[in-house]
């Protein structure tokens, strides 16, 4: 207490204001800090079970994401409920090639003349519906895009962009290789949170395009940290 000038009655006052904000844990004779808690996502759904989640969030981050796109380019589409909105609001666009590792974005897409449509092999992941693993990095080897649009578990401005299937990350990570421009879509629920695989750090991102939900306290921090935010 002598080494930063002040009493022990201030010192014990501190305490117990960090204490009640859970900062600390007061015990005799002083305190110990409390580990931060981190906010795990809850086991996944399978896609199609999952389309009705935030649904109309959705809908307008697949429609603000697909604005993004210019008529003629490349763009990568990745697996996930998201991105399959994406895909839906591309129907428009006029001579652009889709690289995909999802099967629903190729049944959304694959009756659309004006989308050359480049589906990606590799080992099915049935819950998703996306092809994942050696094979589909193999192929990622030799395909280049003007876009990468994903979807993501989780966002933190700390730990970045993490994924819950560990066997899916390094594919992920393929992924995120293609695209000049990398495009992050998620709705409010995915942000604050770390699934247990790494990504990718958010200084990989250039654009995320999310819902305007008074649940984003991380929004400004990733603003921060050069990263073009959309909300919608």
């Amino acid at each position: 207490m002598q080494s930063f000038g002040i009493s022990p009655a201030t010192a014990r006052r501190d305490l117990d204001v960090l204490a009640g904000h859970g900062r600390l844990q007061r015990m005799h004779g002083g305190a110990r800090s409390v580990p931060p808690v981190v906010s795990t996502p809850a086991p996944e759904l399978p896609a199609l079970q999952r389309e009705d989640e935030q649904r109309t969030e959705k809908g307008r981050i697949g429609a603000a994401a697909a604005a993004l796109v210019n008529d003629g380019e490349t763009v990568f589409i990745g697996s996930g409920t998201t991105t399959l909105e994406v895909a839906r609001n591309l129907r428009n666009c006029r001579k652009l090639t889709v690289i995909t590792n999802s099967l629903l974005v190729v049944n959304v897409l694959a009756d659309i003349a004006d989308i050359d449509v480049i589906a990606l092999g590799g080992q099915l992941r049935r819950s998703e519906m996306s092809l994942i693993g050696h094979a589909a990095e193999h192929a990622l080897a030799d395909v280049r895009a003007d876009k990468v649009i994903i979807g993501i578990r989780a966002i933190d401005s700390d730990a970045g962009l993490t994924n819950a299937y560990a066997p899916e990350t390094m594919t992920d990570r393929a992924i995120l290789k293609v695209g000049r421009e990398i495009i992050v879509v998620a709705d409010h629920t995915k942000f604050g949170r770390i699934a247990p695989a790494f990504v990718a750090p958010l200084s990989a991102v250039h654009t995320l395009v999310t819902d305007n939900s008074d649940g984003h306290k991380q929004l400004d921090t990733i603003t921060a940290l050069g990263v073009r935010v959309i909300t919608v």
